[in-house]
Parts: structure tokens; sequence; C-alpha cells
């Protein structure tokens, strides 16, 4: 047989290769999951309440607004090494996560474009945290690669960029999904991330993909059941779909994942981003943190919630728009 059609368009080569993520509040694992000591009992709490600790002030500015770019190697692992044990934490509050999920991002974005300060940033991070590093940069970095040769993007994309599901909720289909068709559920949310930020972009790619897991309507006409925009029916179908393509046989996962996009690059990248999931599966809550950034040629754009454009709009059209 030739190369598969992909189920993807080219949100993953082009905009979300250098997207990844969305915005939302993020969420907090249910108690079976999170390995959260139990609740101090009412006869057992102490009498005096203690006031949480302030958060620290890289996370305090991620609150609002989207955090600025490290500038040195060494501040690159102080922000990361803070978002880091926020995000492993059981404790941290949903609005925090979400901070520490967002600049977590930053960070990863910055650094993976200057493969120089790999050495300085890795060495000051705390060894717990270096492993899923270096898998986060390498993956960050296959989709930078897929992106080269493509002329920089002067308009933005008609896109609508919403609220997606909770994590606990996109965790939970994804799980079913993961029972039904034996498709870890940490590739599920690796794939999602990477197509729609976890069905934070509504819209068609170029090749006519839509949906939370961008299916080609020729695809789900075979795999779909139910709408392809709801995400309970997409995830179940991208489950289905990679079963039918031999993820679940032996050595079948990466041909599986290549089915779903043509390039060995993009295996690489969503294997790497389940594989920190599968390692520490909190950090799947500050993936689902991950706001929109689309790669133009006047530098990155930050799409936040509530952008809608019907059509393709010139990015410094926007930007003045919005006073950027």
């Amino acid at each position: 047989m030739g190369r598969s059609r992909p189920v993807v368009g080219l949100f993953s080569t082009l905009a979300l290769a250098l997207a990844l993520g969305g915005c939302t509040t993020g969420d907090q694992p249910d108690a079976a999951s999170s390995h959260a000591p139990p609740a101090t009992s009412p006869s057992s709490a102490p009498s005096t309440a203690v006031a949480d600790p302030p958060a620290p002030a890289v996370l305090r500015k991620a609150l609002d607004a989207p955090p600025a770019p490290p500038r040195t190697p060494q501040g690159a692992a102080t922000a990361l090494a803070v978002a880091e044990r926020t995000i492993d934490d059981p404790r941290t509050p949903p609005e925090l996560l979400a901070a520490a999920g967002r600049v977590q991002q930053v960070v990863y974005r910055a650094v993976a474009q200057r493969p120089r300060w790999d050495a300085a940033v890795l060495r000051a991070l705390p060894r717990v945290h270096r492993s899923s590093a270096r898998k986060n940069l390498a993956s960050r970095r296959e989709f930078l690669s897929m992106q080269r040769g493509y002329r920089p993007n002067k308009r933005l994309p008609a896109w609508q960029v919403a609220e997606p599901l909770s994590a606990r909720e996109l965790r939970r289909l994804y799980r079913r999904a993961e029972r039904r068709f034996g498709v870890e559920w940490e590739y599920l949310a690796a794939i999602n991330l990477v197509e729609t930020g976890m069905g934070r972009i509504r819209g068609t790619s170029v090749a006519g993909a839509r949906g939370p897991m961008q299916f080609i309507p020729e695809t789900w006409r075979h795999y779909g059941r139910g709408d392809i925009d709801e995400p309970r029916d997409a995830i179940a179908a991208a489950a289905r779909y990679l079963r039918a393509r031999g993820f679940t046989r032996p050595g079948g996962r990466s041909r599986a994942l290549y089915s779903y996009n043509n390039d060995v690059r993009y295996v690489r990248a969503v294997t790497h981003l389940a594989q920190v999931m599968q390692e520490r599966p909190r950090t799947y809550f500050g993936f689902h943190a991950w706001e929109i950034f689309y790669s133009t040629a006047a530098g990155d754009v930050h799409l936040p919630v509530g952008y809608a454009e019907r059509e393709p709009v010139p990015v410094r059209r926007w930007l003045a728009r919005r006073g950027s």
C-alpha cells in the first residue's frame, strides 16, 4: 500500500506546531489519582488557621496575562523550576495551576529556540524535572522542524478560540477511550493538545480537517460515530482509528501515529509529550493550561480565548485593532 491519507490537516505542521495549547483555568485531579494527603478531620485540625504562602512572583504575573519569555538560561531555569514544582503539588489551587502551565509553556517555547541554553537550564533544574524537560524540548523542536520551509504567515487564521472542557472531564473521556480501544490516554491527550490545543481552536484546516481531533471528513465517515465537533465522539474516533492502524499491536504504535500525520517528526513529538505525562501524570494539568500562540511574520501572536475571525485577517491590522 502507498502512504496512508493522514487524519489531520496542517494544523500540526503550520499553526499548532508553534501553538501547542490554549487558555483555561486548569483543574485539580480527583482524589483517587492525586496522591494528596488525606484531609484533616475536624477533631485533629489545629485551632489556629495558617495562611497559605504567597505565590511566587513569576506565577502572580501569569495569572492575568501571558508571561514574558525568559531572557537568560538562569531565568528560564528559575521560572521553569517554580512552574514544575507548582504543577507537581496536588494542593495547588486551580488558578495557580493554570498560571504554572502558562509559565511552563513560555519557557519551553523560548529555550527550544536556543539550544545553547540547554546545558545551563538542565543543570540548574532539580534532577526530578530534567527528563521531562528534555522530552518537552525535543517535542517542541520536532514541531519547529516541521514548520521550516514554510513562508511566515502574514495573516491570522479564520478560527475561534474558546474554553475547552475542564481537564478532569477531558481526562475522563481519554480514559474511557483507552478502556474501549486500548490506546493509552496520554497519547490521546497529546494528539488533542497538538491538533487543537485540547479543543480550544475551532476551525477547519487547509486540508479540510475539523473537530478537536482534526479529522478529514472522508476518514470520519469510516471511523467516526456521532458529531465530529463533539470531544467525546472525536476522542473515541481517534482511539478507534489508532487501534485499526495497529497502535495496540506489538511494534505498531509508531506506525499508527504516522498514519495520523505522515511525518516521523510528528510521531516523535507526540510520543515525547505522551511520555512526559506517563512519567509525571500531573504534567497533564500544566499542558491543559497552555495558551494559543500563532507564528507569523511579525512574531508569535497570542490568540486569547474570545478570538473569533470568520476570514483570515492581516496580522498587523489585528494587532493594531487590539492596540498591541
